[in-house]
Order: structure tokens, then C-alpha cells, then sequence
């Protein structure tokens, strides 16, 4: 009988072993507790959230992360049948009790008869057994040494990131295509700003609230990236040198140079996402959209992904990975969760139950069968295994989903129609993976 070692009882490596040993495979669930515990771990139980709420919403028409939850629902998620189970009232949020929700997944793993868990440290992988490895972002140090040699380079060992937004959010008429001093092929989006305008957003920049971050991340975020919010307090003009610096860019209105100017860069070869060039944050959410809302092009923005900055390790997905979440040069070896640079505990959860079955059926020797990229299970897998010279991590949102076949230009209603398109690709799939 075929065996199967998973890596990390995240999570990922949760629903991984989990829908495995379903399946009737034998697997051997490899963690370092409670024998040996990293800074972010507190609780001897597996698959630990940070707070009640990490799971967001559970809006499954008007929110990409409640969109992704119903398609893991129907392919039968250990990970939401413990939320469901474990939910606390928080309006349209699915929040949970988290000593519920993780005891709740820790017994179901350590009572399946074809799960072995194992309290000991990987160091090594043998490329000839399968293997599924979510370790997650604090991956100990000697297994990331091996990692890097399966994957031919060095892993990212902080996550900066800066904010996305949606393409259609954006006020044109207060922005432009153009590269700097006409080079290029005029790809960037450039929204300008006046003395006033400026003025105002590095006050409101230099005063905002920030995320906190944990001591152990501090070193390798801050060294690795400046945040903006950081270097607008060193002087009132350090960004109009930096990300915000104007120079070689005519505005068509004036004809001149504005006071300062924030270019977007598309993130994805269809236009619907944009990068804010430079502007790694490490301000709150809430403050992300309050504050880089006051530039005007943005005033109205869709923010598709906020900026973050923590510690993280994530290996080059899309030169080291094919979309069934194996390697390129050892199938037999998976990677799952925040290591293949998805973003968020729900999206890491639904890369472990696609590598779970998409290792079960390589070990059965099944048809090769994809989740459709029209799901956010499939954008977020072609996401990641797409060339990105670029590539940072990526949480579920409506960007990364092919647009709908109807057009239309009412945001809730194009939604509605993709999650809806979502669902139906996905029970196909259910069935394509059960037949």
C-alpha cells in the first residue's frame, strides 16, 4: 500500500492528510509539537489560527475568501467542517471559537485509523516517496536548506508586499498610461498628485496605524524593505525622491511634470490588476484604504489585496511548481499552503486539499483532471504557477478569476455571475475526482 509523508499539520497539511487517508492511503503527518514549538506557535493542538476572525467572510457572491470556502465545502473540507462547526455569531463573517476549531481538527486527525502522526523534525526529503510539505512560513532552518536544493535557489524569507487593485476602480480621469520619459510600451498607470494633494497624504501616511509585528519578524521585514509609512516620516520629501518621484512624466492635462506621482504596474497579463509600484506597508487595512484613497486616481479604488509585511518563507512557484502543485523535477514531492505564496489561512487550506487530491490520484495512477482556473481553487493554483518575474503572494479575490462571459458594469452583479460560474465548475469537478 502506497504511503504518503506530509510535512506540517497546518492547515494545509491537515486537509492534505485528511483527504488522503480518506481516500484509503496510508499517511504519516510529520510536526514539530509538541516536542519543539516556532515563536508563532502556542497550543499543542494542530492547524492554530491567530484570532477568531482569520477565516473572513463567508459571503459567498460578493466576496472572493466566502466564494473559496463553498467550493471547499463541497469537496468536503476538513478545514470548514471544523469552522462551521466551531462558528461564533459576527454578522456575515464565518468567525470561530479557536481552541474548538483546532481540537476539532486534531481529533479527527490523531483518531483516523490511516493517519500516523509523528512529533519530530524533517530535515531531509526523498524525492522518490511522495511527499506533500506545509510547513508554512516559519519552515525550520535545515529544512529550508533542503528545500532550496529542490528548488534550485534561495526561499524569501519576508513577505513585503504592496497593495492591489482592481483595474475598473480606478479614476482615469485623474490618471494616465505612460512610462517614464516615453521608454517602454507605455504600461504603467501614473495618478498625480498636486502640492496640497501631497502634502495632506504624508501627514495622513506619516500617521496612521500600523499593523504590529511580532519581535522575531522585525529584522527581516525592516532590513529586507522600507514601508512607505516609514519614510514619509523622514522628511516631507523623501518619497517624491523615492516611489512617488515624478520626474520624466508628462501629465497630457499640463503638459509638465506633476508634484508627485504614484505609477501602477499591471499584475496579471488580462489589465484587471495593479500593483502599487514601491508602496510596501505595513499599515492596518482599514488604514491602507483610508489613506491611499486620498490619492486622487485611487479615491474610489477596489483594493484586491492590501499591502503585508511579515515573516514568511514562500518558495518561486512558478518556476518550481506545475498547477497540481508538484515539482517540476520530482513529481512525486508537493508543496501546499503559505510556502507556494498563497496568502491567508483559507487560501492555504484549499492548496492542501487540492495537493491531497491531486497526489491521490497520481498514486492511483488516475486521469490527469484540473480544477477549473474559473474557480478560485484553480486561479489561485494558476496564480502561482504562472511566470511572474515579480511574484509575491496572493490572498482569493475577484481579479485573479476570469472575467464573465456577460459584460456588465455593475461590480455586484459581475460577481455574482462568477461565483456562480465558480460553483458550477466545481461541482464538474467533484464529479470528474469521484467517478
Amino acid at each position: 500500500m502506497q504511503k504518503v509523508k506530509v510535512i506540517g499539520a497546518g492547515l494545509a497539511g491537515c486537509e492534505s492528510a485528511y483527504y488522503l487517508a480518506n481516500c484509503g492511503i496510508q499517511v504519516e503527518l510529520y510536526d514539530i509539537k509538541p516536542s519543539k514549538f516556532t515563536p508563532a506557535h502556542q497550543s499543542t493542538d494542530f492547524a492554530e489560527l491567530v484570532c477568531s476572525n482569520s477565516l473572513k467572510s463567508n459571503d459567498v457572491y460578493g466576496n472572493a475568501c466566502g466564494l473559496l470556502k463553498e467550493e471547499m465545502r463541497l469537496l468536503g473540507s476538513l478545514v470548514i467542517e471544523s469552522a462551521d462547526r466551531s462558528k461564533v455569531p459576527a454578522g456575515n463573517a464565518l468567525a470561530v471559537n479557536r481552541e474548538q476549531f483546532s481540537a476539532y481538527i486534531t481529533e479527527k486527525i490523531k483518531k483516523h485509523p490511516n493517519i500516523k502522526v509523528v512529533s519530530k523534525e524533517v530535515t531531509t526529503i526523498d524525492c522518490d516517496e511522495y511527499t506533500i510539505i506545509a510547513t508554512g512560513p516559519l519552515t525550520t532552518g535545515a529544512l529550508s536548506e533542503t528545500i532550496k536544493s529542490f528548488v534550485g535557489g534561495g526561499l524569501h524569507f519576508y513577505d513585503a508586499s504592496a497593495p492591489i487593485v482592481a483595474f475598473d476602480s480606478i479614476d482615469m480621469e485623474n490618471a494616465w498610461f505612460g512610462d517614464r520619459y516615453g521608454k517602454g510600451n507605455g504600461d504603467h498607470i501614473n495618478c498625480p498628485m498636486n502640492k496640497d494633494e501631497y502634502q495632506s497624504f504624508i501627514t495622513a501616511l506619516s500617521t496612521a496605524e500600523r499593523a504590529k509585528l511580532h519581535d522575531f519578524e522585525k529584522t527581516e521585514v525592516f532590513e529586507g524593505c522600507m514601508p512607505v509609512e516609514i519614510m514619509a516620516q523622514r522628511g516631507e520629501n523623501t518619497l517624491r525622491f523615492g516611489p512617488l518621484k515624478p520626474v520624466g512624466l508628462d501629465d497630457p492635462r499640463t503638459g509638465r511634470w506633476p508634484y508627485a506621482c504614484l505609477q501602477l504596474r499591471r499584475e496579471d497579463e488580462d489589465g484587471t490588476m495593479y500593483n502599487l509600484v514601491g508602496f510596501q506597508t505595513n499599515l492596518l487595512w482599514g488604514e491602507q484604504k483610508r489613506v491611499f484613497g486620498m490619492i486622487p486616481a485611487l479615491k474610489n479604488a477596489e483594493f484586491l489585496r492590501y499591502g503585508v509585511m511579515h515573516k514568511n518563507t514562500f518558495i518561486n512557484s512558478p518556476k518550481s511548481l506545475n498547477s497540481d502543485y508538484s515539482l517540476k523535477d520530482h513529481g512525486k514531492v508537493f508543496f501546499a499552503g503559505q510556502i507556494t505564496g498563497v496568502e491567508g489561512y483559507v487560501e492555504s487550506a484549499g492548496s492542501g486539499l487540492m495537493a491531497g487530491i491531486y497526489c491521490e490520484r497520481k498514486i492511483n495512477e488516475k486521469s490527469d483532471v484540473r480544477v477549473s482556473e474559473n474557480t478560485v481553487l484553480g486561479a489561485l493554483a494558476r496564480y502561482i504557477t504562472t511566470e511572474n518575474k515579480d511574484f509575491q503572494p496572493m490572498n482569493a479575490n475577484f481579479g485573479i478569476l476570469p472575467v464573465s462571459e456577460v459584460s456588465t458594469k455593475d461590480k455586484a452583479l459581475r460577481k455574482k455571475m462568477q461565483a456562480e460560474r465558480s460553483l458550477r465548475h466545481i461541482e464538474m469537478f467533484k464529479k470528474e475526482i469521484l467517478s
